[in-house]
């Protein structure tokens, strides 16, 4: 790697803004100031466009095997994907084996997703926790994997009972890990799942029906209700609904360290585009499902206000056509039944688009807050800070020229994502990434991908920064 003269451009990350150039030297930031003197291998005349910290998408499942598929995008199609989009670190999911071991679950991951093309960290997923998983909990913290997913759904794979969730919290109250959950009541899910296929309904426009938001708001009332009862941090995941907002905003009203995330398909689509029961509608399921499209400014509303602190998008593609670039059946899979469709959306692409076209252009963000919301805040809560999410001399040289006079439209013919639909297609957006740098090195420029496989880096975090 060589060195990289950014001039004129406007940084801007979550609390500045300002005109500046900037120095890249190797994989990290060496100089930002005004008129810098620097002698560059390339200059990049950045006048009229945002520098912006790179991109940090916290949940993403890339190879995911739910048992009857794999999501399409392995960790090289998808992080290219993510590349494009803007997003330069993605931290992804090891799941545990109901029967097997935390450091099993890590290994299988590791080779996986060595294949990146950008930085990579991981979550671990806990679907059981016998003494031992405890032990293991501090030893990953130690290693830099800092943060632990549970379920409160899928009883007969992920569901955690209430006892053994508590248990966890305490553990992460006493290592500094930070507990994630997956908040829906599973119990009355397949109560809802059971009787809607006793009566023969079984097309996808049942699957949203099936997960009332009810059941989240429940849900994610009792997790919070436990992680004060354990004095510990807690960060709901791909929150839906108005109602399991509402949850997180009354107990950071009432001073719980409560943090929680939406995704891009919760505040653009709606329930009602797929509600006339036709398999069409299997593209948007997925757990949480697409609420009314009523949730979707109190969602805007509280990304805004920081109620809710990140973006993320719970990218776990699956393609709708069997053989699309040699994939087996993956959707089809529920053509009789919706129970049976691979839950997952694709949209680790286009985060950052829906983002600046919904927060910052309809709704008149400041390019702060899109940055805090699509960098920043993930980087302090998942122990990247400074290191990531921010553009200081000695972070990573992971940079966004984001280009506000360079419109985009999402269209599945073009993009980078390996599914064969994309649930936005044909959205408009007002400016998009007109270079993207990794470390230091251009990956895209001007829609053209310029890495390499497996040049990506693990990250081991710290402890978050609570904000």
């Amino acid at each position: 790697m060589g060195t990289l003269l950014i001039r004129n451009g406007r940084i801007v990350t979550a609390t500045d803004d300002y005109v500046a150039d900037l120095f890249v030297a190797g994989d990290r930031i060496a100089g930002i100031g005004a008129n810098l003197p620097a002698q560059a291998d390339r200059v990049i005349d950045a006048r009229g466009k945002f520098v912006i910290p790179g991109g940090i998408d916290p949940h993403t499942h890339m190879e995911l095997n739910v048992g009857a598929a794999i999501s399409s995008d392995d960790f090289e199609t998808g992080t290219i994907a993510a590349a494009h989009g803007g997003t330069t670190t993605i931290i992804d999911f090891a799941t545990q084996a109901r029967t097997g071991t935390l450091r099993a679950a890590l290994d299988g991951w590791m080779a996986n997703a060595e294949k990146s093309v950008i930085d990579y960290g991981v979550h671990m997923i806990l679907a059981n926790l016998p003494a031992d998983a405890l032990r293991e909990m501090d030893t990953l913290v130690h290693e830099g994997i800092t943060s632990f997913k549970m379920f409160t759904a899928y009883p007969e794979r992920l569901q955690l009972d209430d006892g053994t969730i508590f248990k966890a919290m305490l553990r992460a109250r006493a290592n500094g890990g930070l507990v994630m959950l997956h908040a829906e009541n599973g119990s009355v899910i397949d109560y809802f799942i059971e009787k809607f296929l006793a009566e023969g309904k079984t097309t996808p426009n049942y699957h949203p029906l099936s997960r009332p938001h009810a059941s989240e708001a429940e849900a994610t009332h009792r997790v919070i209700a436990l992680a004060e009862l354990a004095d510990a941090p807690i960060y709901i995941v791909h929150v839906s609904s108005r109602y399991a907002m509402e949850e997180i905003r009354a107990a950071r009203a009432r001073g719980v360290a409560a943090f929680g995330e939406t995704c891009p398909q919760y505040l653009a689509l709606a329930s009602e585009e797929y509600a006339d029961g036709s398999f069409a509608g299997a593209r948007f399921v997925c757990s949480p499902p697409i609420r009314e499209r009523a949730n979707q400014e109190p969602l805007w509303r509280a990304l805004g206000d920081n109620t809710l602190q990140t973006l993320a998008t719970d990218h776990c593609p699956f393609c709708m056509t069997t053989g699309y670039q040699g994939l087996p059946a993956q959707k089809e899979l529920g053509k009789e039944k919706f129970t049976q469709i691979p839950n997952g959306v694709p949209g680790v692409e286009n985060r950052m688009h829906i983002a600046y076209q919904g927060g910052v252009v309809q709704r008149g963000w400041s390019m702060n807050r899109f940055v805090q919301v699509t960098s920043t805040a993930a980087a302090k809560l998942f122990g990247l800070f400074p290191r990531k999410g921010t553009l200081v001399v000695g972070s990573d040289a992971d940079i966004v020229i984001w280009d506000p006079q360079r419109p985009h439209t999402i269209r599945a013919a073009t993009q980078f994502m390996r599914v064969d639909y994309n649930p936005y297609e044909g959205t408009a957006i007002a400016g998009s990434p007109a270079l993207v740098i990794a470390r230091g090195r251009v990956i895209f420029e001007d829609d053209q991908f310029l890495g390499r496989r497996g040049q990506g880096e693990y990250l081991k975090r710290g402890i978050a920064a609570l904000t």
